[in-house]
């Protein structure tokens, strides 16, 4: 199968490559899923689990990307709940092969059935982004009706989500980014959005919860506007300083097959509109991991054409 692959761990993005890859082994509890659509986090170069394995074992030439929509091409020994033929989408592991590849192989209880009417580039978009926007807001910025709470990158793959789950429990929602999404984050129910390069963050005021995405200097800035039991969620790197009087919580997203399908439902409802960015084919899926490459939305890698429902 063709995948993309990195060998070298120092020559960064130049060491991504197009290449020919054996048929992935499913293991006990595993799926094989045929990729129609994939995604992938810029920074997984810098990741560990993407040049070792979980006993710190090197395991280049590795396939980075962990979002997946596809069909179950095959099951392994004892997996259960989905079937060949079936659509899926779900999360890849961090330290296993990923999803830039034509074939992948994935734990079952990390995929969730995806429905006729979503469509692969879509579904996509939810597993990193969405599950991320809904456990930062939610399960741990426990974010409620009627708080006000600050989103960083309130245009770009998880933002987007996230402005929109808030809107729908009722929070008032404060958005920054540059100045060329400022349109975006009104479209998608902001109150007030800030320039980060021409605004002043502080005049964003006190809130209940800020969602940082970005790091840096602004993570450290955002810290001051927690107000009292108030929360700061980063997924961006551990924080440096803390609210005086409230928490400070760094996080990685972890799978979820039934907010999967939540989030998949909210999409067929008409709820939740994921912004599709660029869309790319695989042998053009190094370029799209370039240093400084911003586009709004997610960027979704086309393995296949989707032609639709079924078991396309």
């Amino acid at each position: 199968m063709q995948a993309i692959t990195v060998r070298d761990r120092a020559a960064g993005v130049g060491g991504l490559s197009l290449t020919e890859m054996p048929y992935p082994h499913a293991a006990e509890n595993d799926v094989i899923v045929r990729v129609h659509t994939a995604g992938f986090t810029p920074g997984e170069l810098d990741w560990p689990g993407t040049w070792t394995d979980r006993a710190g074992r090197d395991r280049t030439p590795s396939v980075p990307g962990h979002e997946l929509s596809g069909v179950v091409a095959a099951l392994g020994f004892g997996t259960t709940g989905l079937s060949v033929g079936q659509r899926v989408f779900g999360l890849a592991d961090w330290a296993r092969n990923g999803s830039l590849a034509e074939y992948a192989a994935v734990e079952a209880r990390n995929l969730a059935p995806l429905p006729a009417d979503v469509d692969h580039t879509v579904a996509v978009t939810l597993p990193i982004s969405g599950l991320t926007a809904w456990q930062g807001l939610f399960d741990h910025g426990r974010l409620a009706a009627g708080q006000t709470v600050l989103i960083h990158g309130a245009a770009g793959g998880v933002g987007s989500i996230a402005v929109q789950l808030a809107r729908e429990v009722g929070a008032m929602v404060i958005g920054t980014g540059r100045a060329a999404d400022r349109e975006i984050a009104l479209g998608l129910g902001v109150d007030l959005f800030l320039d980060l390069q021409a605004d002043r963050l502080e005049d964003a005021g006190e809130v209940d919860v800020v969602f940082d995405v970005i790091g840096g200097e602004i993570l450290d800035r955002s810290t001051a506007l927690v107000r009292a039991g108030g929360t700061l969620v980063t997924i961006a790197t551990p924080p440096k300083v803390q609210p005086k009087a409230g928490r400070a919580i760094f996080f990685v997203v972890e799978p979820d097959r039934a907010r999967l399908a939540d989030l998949a439902q909210r999409v067929r409802d008409g709820r939740l509109k994921p912004i599709v960015g660029a869309v790319l084919t695989l042998p053009e899926a190094p370029s799209a991991f370039a240093p400084g490459r911003r586009t709004p939305g997610k960027t979704i890698i086309r393995v296949i054409e989707d032609r639709g429902g079924g078991q396309s």
